[in-house]
């Protein structure tokens, strides 16, 4: 195992580590069929990605040289008969059926390496380094239209919501001025990204509003709208629930807390909204209601209890939309290294909501039914009820 190791940690202390593969698993049991293991740069630091291939998902961390030994003996001991590691001057080939006792054969390099930046391969709608005048606004870029550090987070958190918009674009109404209602904006980076995106990189004519209980917030995202001219954009000081705007074609809503993110899709499928997207927030609602005899004993561990109701809560949010004739995705918004709240539920409306007399689907159908089945088995009722009910 030490020979393994030396040769790993020689490879990076010459910067000519290319990819290490595990494989060949030494039970049944392990949960991933292949590890493997590449430099990557990030923020000016060179870092190590492990990325586990499981059967239908694949899934990365990222990990410093110190720890990396340790992860890669854990692996070879534990999960791995054979580890490949290629690199710019060799590629080695390691069959460990005894660990202690490995198998090493070397033949020359078959690659080049690859450039370990991180932060540069990825296509960003708004890059880094270049005029972007709300971000500058904002504190996000400095007056040399670089990224500030501190706030790096925050700029992949808008390019990838920004990602996501550009994914739904195709769904939306053309040849319209496009009404937009974000639902708990706060400090609105994402609406003021939002109305970058549609109007100065796209062209689109849109009426963006956003909503906030807090006058001061409301207030300063006023003062920086009327700055940066972007006319199409306003905030409003309101509660979710009672907001009476007649449409919407999208409705951006957050990590708006608890039943919130409930009202502001009840908003909009009573609008027959075209494209939703939301990411909730605090699902509490469930916590105490939830009762199952089956799961009780899980239920006694509160963090437990808080994560899977977390998970039930937005299934049911999702199965409602279905029976609301929406086509649902739960996506990954943002890295869990940022933020637990990271799952955005994307709904795209495909059925005729404007015509009463349109019959309901048999997916409709199933969602209501398979909603049902679920509330049932674990005993609950909450807010999200009322948005099955816009179905009807």
């Amino acid at each position: 195992m030490e020979k393994i190791l030396e040769l790993i940690a020689e490879s990076i202390e010459n910067d000519t580590l290319v990819k290490i593969i595990l494989g060949n698993l030494r039970k049944k049991s392990v949960p991933y069929k292949k590890v493997t293991v590449r430099p990557v740069i990030i923020k000016n630091e060179t870092l190590f990605q492990i990325e586990y291939h499981f059967e239908k998902k694949v899934t990365q961390e990222n990990v410093s040289k110190d720890v990396l030994p340790s992860i890669i003996e854990d692996f070879m001991t534990q999960d791995f008969k054979q580890l490949n590691l290629l690199t710019t001057s060799a590629d080695i080939q390691v069959l460990a059926n005894d660990p202690q006792k490995p198998r090493i054969t070397k033949k020359n390099a078959c690659r080049e390496k690859n450039s370990a930046e991180h932060n540069v391969t990825k296509k960003y709608a708004i890059p880094d380094g270049e005029p972007c005048d709300f971000l500058r606004y904002l504190g996000v870029m400095d007056e040399k239209n670089r990224v500030v550090k501190k706030h790096y987070a925050k700029f992949r958190q808008i390019n990838r919501f920004l990602e996501i918009v550009s994914d739904a674009e195709s769904f939306l109404p053309k040849d319209k001025t496009l009404k937009i209602i974000d639902f708990g904006c706060g400090k609105a980076y994402l609406t003021f990204a939002l109305y970058y995106y549609l109007v100065i990189c796209k062209k689109m004519s849109v009426d963006i509003v956003g909503l906030d209980l807090k006058e001061d917030v409301i207030d300063f995202c006023n003062n920086v709208a009327k700055e940066l001219g972007y006319d199409g954009l306003s905030f409003l000081k309101g509660d979710i629930a009672d907001y009476t705007e007649d449409r919407a074609d999208m409705v951006v809503t957050l990590h708006a807390c608890d039943t919130a993110t409930d009202f502001a899709l009840i908003n909009a499928v009573s609008r027959h909204t075209k494209v939703i997207l939301s990411v909730p927030c605090c699902q509490h609602e469930l916590f105490d209601r939830i009762k199952n005899d089956i799961h009780a004993p899980m239920y006694k561990h509160g963090i437990l209890k808080d994560r899977f109701t977390e998970i039930l809560t937005d299934g049911l949010r999702g199965l409602a939309l279905e029976r609301n004739g929406y086509d649902v995705d739960m996506i990954e918004f943002t890295s869990l290294e940022h933020t637990a709240r990271n799952i955005m539920i994307r709904a795209v409306l495909t059925s005729d909501k404007d015509c009463a007399c349109a019959p309901v689907s048999k997916k409709a159908k199933k969602a209501e039914s398979e909603y049902r089945a679920l509330a049932e088995f674990y005993n609950v009722y909450s807010t999200t009820d009322r948005l099955l009910e816009q179905g009807k």
